[in-house]
């Protein structure tokens, strides 16, 4: 049967000994949708609006899909190149209709990467994914209880081929080829901002790491920024609820973080779903000093600009040597 190992007379049976007398198996990895629809309502981040989010299954092979319910219906592809906005969170949209978009989607969309999400209708009647408590923690939790299903057609990967990079000024976002499938990231940033200063982590993304290590890590603005947002019109969503404010050496929300490195955490889920916006799964080594929204798109677009940086491959699951009780 595929996937299952037997063993022949010449495999040992002692305790904890790995039994491998031929080459095991291998069987495509599967693409997953969810198990059954879910919703929430919560506060956009910069409209301040009651927003209702909607996740529902979505067939194989036709992705992330954002769909704008209050207004014509019309689905918008979760890609790096339907990113019309990058400068306070990654906005999605049709470029031919400014009202056509949906902001704040890194969130969701490195939840979905790190639970194995490929397809999947998301539809939201307002201009912007509810913010929640800042992090992509509770868009985990959303998905852990609608489930997931498998679905037939097989789950596809990009490998990076050769290193991408780009830059703004001392800033840069980079892509590397692997020596293992799976995406590795390290991140580091500087603020000037005592509480904040200069930090930097790496990670191995897999779902229990994710989890483990960065989900509940929240987003962060300077109290000096506030002001300017608020008179711009932005982030009359914001509070304390869902945003750590740093003002000089202190953490005004008076729970304080949730990590001594939360800020630098924080930005590495932003890189994790603004990388999902490739359309699949990333083989590859990501490096980000300093990166938002604007260079990890740019990046993705600099990796596909060219054939010879990338190419499609059909994972493979090989299943763990295995082992027998005496």
């Amino acid at each position: 049967m595929d996937g299952m190992l037997m063993m022949s007379e010449q495999e040992s049976s002692r305790t904890g000994e790995t039994v491998s007398a031929r080459p095991l198996p291998t069987r495509a990895a599967r693409q997953h949708t969810l198990r059954q629809s879910i919703s929430c309502v919560g506060v956009g981040l910069h409209t301040g609006l009651r927003i209702r989010l909607a996740l529902h299954p979505a067939a194989e092979n036709s992705g992330i899909l954002f769909r704008r319910v209050d207004l014509d219906g019309r689905a918008i592809p979760g890609r790096f190149d339907h990113v019309v906005d990058t400068r306070l969170s990654t906005v999605i949209g049709d470029p031919t209709n400014p009202a056509l978009r949906v902001a704040t989607i890194e969130h969701l969309m490195a939840a979905l990467s790190a639970t194995g999400v490929d397809n999947v209708l998301i539809d939201v009647d307002g201009p912007e994914l509810p913010v929640l408590d800042g992090s992509a923690a509770d868009f985990v939790f959303l998905l852990d209880c609608a489930g997931l299903a498998e679905q037939a057609a097989p789950r596809a990967a990009i490998d990076v081929l050769r290193p991408v990079r780009v830059t703004d000024g001392d800033a840069f976002a980079e892509l590397r080829p692997a020596r293992e499938p799976g995406l590795a990231l390290a991140m580091s940033i500087a603020f000037p901002a005592a509480a904040i200063g200069e930090q930097s982590f790496t990670a191995r993304l897999d779902r229990r790491s994710f989890r483990d290590e960065i989900a509940n890590c929240r987003t962060f603005t300077l109290r000096q920024e506030i002001e300017a947002l608020h008179a711009a019109g932005l982030a009359r969503g914001g509070s304390l609820d869902n945003a750590v404010v740093v003002d000089g050496a202190a953490i005004l929300n008076p729970a304080g973080l949730r990590r001594p490195d939360e800020f630098v955490r924080h930005k590495m889920v932003d890189a994790v779903g603004d990388l999902y916006l490739a359309g699949a799964t990333i083989n590859g080594v990501f490096t980000g000093h300093k990166s938002g929204h604007a260079l990890n798109n740019r990046l993705l677009r600099a990796l596909f600009a060219e054939a010879g940086n990338w190419r499609f491959q059909t994972r493979t699951l090989r299943p763990q040597p295995l082992r027998v009780a005496a």
